[in-house]
């Protein structure tokens, strides 16, 4: 089954859905399945400077008074789902640079690690992600080699992803057409791959005992 996952890497909510939809395709593969996963690129904001500043002074320019409720709940979202959310830490800066980090690695096979790792940068250590020398050490720690390359293919992404009519993160694409937005609970994720995997006749076989002797593909041990 394949999944593209359209998420930005500042996105808290896009963090939480990634990490219970791989809670949800670990039971899927567990059964039998299998799942192969892209991240693909989203921009919540493009215009935000590449020079980083602290978030607050940033989500209180947007939101206004209502900026420390909204932080509160996600960070206790986020903790009961055993992340950990530093507000007074992270800082504000353009992502564009980390998807292309993301495109290389997801070249490399590693794309989701990736994306997992700069999550954490972002949202715990109070790293800059776009900091091309931060950007690096991330990598390197992922076993990515940056290329330099990607920038054209995340551009096409994000233009794929308007053109889709995407216009909220993160959102879970089954097949290039059953779409799961937001941050669902796990639980609603692995029905959700259920019901593709039925629709597409991807459907695990279930065991009914223990495997016991006989033949595989063109052997017979006796």
């Amino acid at each position: 089954m394949k999944v593209e996952i359209f998420s930005d890497v500042v996105c808290p909510w896009c963090y939480i859905g990634h990490t219970r939809f791989a809670r949800a395709a670990e039971r899927f593969r567990a059964k039998g399945g299998t799942i192969e996963v892209t991240m693909r690129p989203f921009q919540l904001d493009p215009s935000t400077p590449e020079e980083a500043e602290p978030i607050m002074p940033a989500m209180e320019r947007k939101f206004g008074a209502n900026a420390r409720q909204m932080i509160d709940r996600v960070v206790g979202v986020a903790q009961a789902d055993g992340l950990e959310m530093d507000y007074a830490n992270a800082l504000s800066a353009n992502t564009l640079e980390a998807h292309r980090l993301i495109e290389v690695a997801t070249r490399q096979g590693l794309g989701k690690e990736m994306a997992e790792r700069l999550f954490r940068a972002y949202f715990a250590e109070g790293r800059d992600v776009a900091d091309r020398e931060a950007l690096a050490e991330l990598a390197a720690e992922v076993g990515v080699q940056d290329t330099g390359e990607g920038a054209e293919a995340v551009a096409e992404q994000i233009g794929r992803a308007r053109a889709l009519g995407i216009s909220g993160v993160p959102l879970f694409l089954f097949e290039g057409k059953y779409a799961v937005s937001g941050a669902q609970p796990e639980d609603a994720f692995a029905a959700a791959i259920d019901e593709v995997a039925e629709r597409t006749g991807q459907t695990p076989i279930v065991q009914l005992a223990a495997p016991a002797d006989g033949c595989d593909d063109g052997s017979c041990a006796i």
